[in-house]
């Protein structure tokens, strides 16, 4: 299910009129006086928010979260075909820093936060598909086919936004310049919202915690000199008073649901259409498992049919993504895969917020960059540190813990478990007790922070997996007819028709001249 964004249709017309350019048209000496001609940049900064964050379900196929176990809901195959870009979204944030400077002058944190967003949406789009457009993207008519930008130059670039972000933010802070509005993750958030200095000091934390998983995710290049992925790492840990990073789950950018029109995906309402139609993955579900980790009993129901007690680790069990999914639909039915939890998916409107960018994630980076010696530090510390923060998302606590599960008989119908649950017996255990700064501890890490990320943050699971290899995504008839999970998308069918000549160049450099799913992109070179 595609994210529910809150459209304000008397603004669409002007929206449409900024985000075209300064270039003079018929229209602009002839305006219509019962249109507005210009648009707050609050309602705009709402609208750009909204395109943030990707709902449960967007990307849970190709993330190996869930799985479809029934085909009128499509199969589990891989995409073949192009990415959906953003430049629209990047012709909003243009517009809305036109606007704030026109209102508050260059100063102002409408033009901060467009730094952060448009290093968020070019990352986003090269993440997809490689090379692309930037710095000649938003020059419109002056321009209409921007060469092609290096994945590297993307990256490079989007780095410095981060950094300009960060100092902007600093400045306004400092100057207590606090005129923002429109931002519904932390200022006008539904629970707790921040005063307006305490918003953009939330803020600030965001850019240099996304910042750390930009840098992570140059992993293979990080020792390119012009790139200093290192250096900046480093420089981010050292000067907390420069660079503040997240300190906690109240500092997570995440998406929250409501019960008025922004329902959570799995919701009550499509409890009988999708909840015996959705089982889990088994690269989600079977880690868990093989972990003892009472996560997997707060996210998934057990596997009845195998003959173990509800609250034994060996009644979760995961369909594997790779298998043909008649042959999933059947084991579902008789009970021998888990379903998602539909006590938590299921049972009301809201669900659980949606990460953007997540403490737990913020840690464990942290602790991949100290195994691989990026920076100095601790790893177990952090590694320990964004296990807890994930487990408190699910509720789970030292001591007694709540399992409710679906009884077999009618909907809606549960059973309450109470499970014993120690942190220092988790950590003990052979495969989860921090192998050191090595290649063992460094899987751990990386197995940790996809399961932290579960059902959120974006494809970063899926680009972990692509960069890492962790944790072993399953492969077969059931991902794509050639049994293998594609690299990245294709570019959008109508670059070939608008900007063919830059297009071409920019696939023969990077893939040989083919449009190739299966081409490995810089970043993973």
């Amino acid at each position: 299910m595609k994210k529910q964004l809150i459209i304000y249709p008397v603004f669409l017309f002007s929206l449409l009129l900024l985000a075209t350019g300064c270039s003079k048209r018929f229209e602009d000496y002839t305006p219509n006086p019962n249109l507005p001609t210009s648009v707050p940049p609050y309602l705009l900064l709402r609208t750009i928010e909204g395109y943030m964050f990707d709902s449960p379900g967007d990307n849970d196929k190709a993330t190996q979260y869930t799985l479809s176990s029934y085909t009128y809901y499509g199969d589990n195959k891989y995409w073949e075909g192009s990415a959906d870009l953003d430049y629209e979204v990047l012709k909003s944030i243009e517009a809305m820093e036109r606007e704030a400077v026109k209102a508050q002058g260059e100063e102002n944190p409408f033009s901060a936060l467009a730094k952060f967003q448009k290093a968020f949406f070019y990352i986003k789009m090269s993440m997809k598909v490689g090379d692309i457009p930037m710095s000649e993207a938003m020059l419109g008519l002056e321009n209409t086919t921007p060469k092609y930008d290096s994945q590297k130059d993307v990256f490079k670039q989007s780095l410095q936004l981060l950094e300009e972000a960060n100092t902007d933010l600093t400045t306004l802070i400092d100057n207590n310049n606090t005129l923002l509005a429109g931002d519904f993750y932390y200022q006008e958030r539904l629970s707790n919202p921040l005063s307006p200095v305490d918003a953009l000091k939330a803020w600030r934390k965001v850019v240099n915690t996304f910042r750390l998983r930009v840098l992570i995710n140059l992993s293979h290049h990080a020792d390119d000199a012009d790139l200093n992925v290192k250096g900046q790492f480093n420089d981010i840990l050292s000067n907390p008073t420069k660079y503040p990073i997240m300190q906690g789950m109240e500092d997570n950018l995440q998406y929250v649901y409501n019960d008025k029109y922004n329902f959570y995906p799995n919701n009550s309402q499509n409890f009988g259409f999708d909840a015996l139609r959705q089982t889990t993955a088994a690269t989600w579900i079977n880690n868990l498992a093989a972990l003892k980790d009472l996560r997997v009993m707060k996210v998934s129901e057990p596997a009845r049919a195998l003959g173990f007690p509800d609250t034994d680790f060996r009644s979760y069990v995961g369909a594997s993504n790779g298998e043909d999914i008649s042959t999933m639909g059947g084991k579902v039915e008789t009970g021998y895969y888990s379903l998602i939890g539909r006590n938590r998916y299921y049972e009301g409107l809201t669900g659980e917020p949606t990460f953007i960018v997540g403490y737990p994630e913020m840690c464990l980076t942290i602790a991949e960059a100290i195994n691989r010696g990026w920076v100095t530090g601790d790893a177990n510390e952090w590694y320990m540190k964004g296990i807890k923060a994930s487990f408190s998302f699910y509720g789970i606590v030292d001591g007694s813990n709540t399992i409710t599960l679906q009884r077999t008989g009618a909907p809606h119908d549960y059973i309450n478990y109470i499970v014993n649950f120690s942190f220092d017996e988790y950590f003990n255990q052979p495969l989860v007790k921090y192998a050191g700064d090595n290649v063992t501890g460094l899987n751990q890490i990386l197995t940790q922070k996809y399961l932290s990320m579960a059902r959120n943050s974006g494809m970063e699971p899926y680009y972990q997996w692509r960069r890492t290899g962790v944790p072993e995504f399953a492969t077969g008839t059931g991902v794509s007819s050639s049994e293998e999970i594609p690299l990245r998308y294709q570019y959008p069918s109508e670059e070939r028709s608008v900007n063919l000549d830059n297009y071409t160049s920019a696939l023969q450099s990077q893939y040989g001249g083919d449009d190739d799913i299966f081409a490995k992109m810089w970043i993973i070179q």
